[in-house]
């Protein structure tokens, strides 16, 4: 990657922001101030015209900085060329050449380095054999020859023997060596298990308990994921999150479990249980929230018609219902995952031309949290639109 690179890109960016301008018309002309419906309904245009996706992550990663200091992957760069009306980004740099720039030279300067590393790899082994050798130590014949001459047959052969009563003193000790050291092992191994099943005992005391949860009016498992709090006494309480479907496990050795379970679609349950006599398995009911399950429905629900009239008929029947569910002073929050932008915020009307809209990306809109006040109005939202690989988890 070169400098050039970067700013050929950069160039790129203006061609894309100019070719969405032609037939679409963003809150803002700058294609970095894009955010939120902007960037959903270039999305849309791309799959449309150049066949493919770039993940709102990346969308703000490379389009909501300039310059950039990295350059996307190729595939992506591809896309964005052939949206612009290229046929590929080497198309792309070609027709914008800048002062002096060959393309063509700059191929030829890295096979010119690629044959070098080649000629210095080949030249390897012819480098290695012309190395200094170190010298072999000579041998010590010399001396050995000398040794040889020396006469020893008058020489005197002197044997010691052992001493019979060292040798039975010195065996005393060594048999009580022999029992300490056993018996620091033995104390050692007593001292670990008792430390192991202190450390343990939690584990081996404990008893497991398996919560299922259902829809109260369908008998189905719940469809949304879970926020279950553990209350104990004189302790912080614990927080899990179960996924739709999923039951939650809890160990403990307390004689009494209280849990506070609450959901989007669904009316906060709190769950006392005297575990001396409870069942190891158990199946809780949760009631729905029709109201909130109806905002739902609503924001997700097809609009897609027969003919031009009945998807204007049914685009029409969509805003009315989330008229009547939402409340004129709604507070709506979009979640995003990343750094740059991590959450908007949306009025009433807003949040119901995002999803009166017909697009692809309508089918990942998930729910994190919606409220309602004593009149039934749903006064607050949060919700994500998830990426394709999110909803693959």
């Amino acid at each position: 990657m070169t400098d050039l690179d970067l700013l050929h890109f950069e160039q790129l960016k203006k061609d894309v922001q100019g070719q969405y301008l032609k037939e679409h018309t963003p809150s803002q002309d700058d294609i970095s101030k894009w955010k939120g419906i902007d960037i959903i309904y270039f999305q849309e245009d791309l799959r449309k015209k150049a066949k493919g996706n770039i993940s709102e992550k990346s969308f703000y990663t490379y389009f909501k900085t300039s310059p950039v200091t990295k350059l996307p992957r190729i595939d992506m760069l591809n896309l964005l060329s052939i949206y612009a009306g290229y046929d590929s980004w080497y198309e792309f740099k070609k027709q914008h050449l800048f002062a002096g720039e060959l393309l063509q030279e700059n191929e030829n300067l890295e096979e010119e380095e690629i044959d070098e590393l080649e000629k210095t790899v080949s030249e390897a082994p012819e480098t290695v054999k012309n190395e200094i050798q170190p010298k072999k130590p000579e041998t010590g014949i010399a001396q050995n020859a000398d040794l040889q001459k020396t006469n020893t047959e008058n020489q005197n052969i002197t044997q010691n023997k052992p001493d019979l009563n060292q040798i039975e003193i010195s065996s005393a000790p060594a048999k009580k060596n022999f029992f300490k050291k056993n018996a620091w092992a033995l104390v050692t191994s007593v001292l670990i298990t008792i430390t192991g099943l202190l450390g343990f005992k939690d584990v081996l005391f404990s008893k497991t308990y398996k919560y299922c949860f259902i829809d109260k009016d369908r008998g189905v498992s719940v469809i949304n994921t879970l926020e279950i709090m553990v209350v104990k006494e004189n302790e912080s309480p614990l927080m899990y999150k179960i996924k739709p479907g999923e039951c939650f496990y809890y160990s403990t050795k307390d004689k009494n479990l209280k849990m506070r379970i609450s959901a989007p679609f669904y009316e906060p349950l709190e769950v006392n249980r005297n575990l001396e006599n409870a069942p190891e398995e158990e199946k809780i009911e949760l009631k729905p929230d029709d109201y909130k399950m109806a905002a739902y429905y609503f924001s997700i629900k097809d609009i897609k018609g027969g003919n031009p009239d009945e998807q204007v008929a049914l685009i029409k029947q969509k805003r009315n219902q989330l008229e009547n569910l939402i409340s004129n002073n709604a507070v709506i929050y979009q979640v995003y995952d990343n750094d740059t932008y991590g959450i908007e915020s949306l009025n009433k009307q807003k949040y119901i031309t995002l999803v009166t809209t017909p697009t692809t990306s309508l089918k990942n809109l998930n729910v994190i949290e919606m409220k309602k006040d004593t009149k039934g109005k749903i006064v607050s939202i949060k919700f994500k639109i998830a990426t394709t690989d999110e909803k693959n988890k």
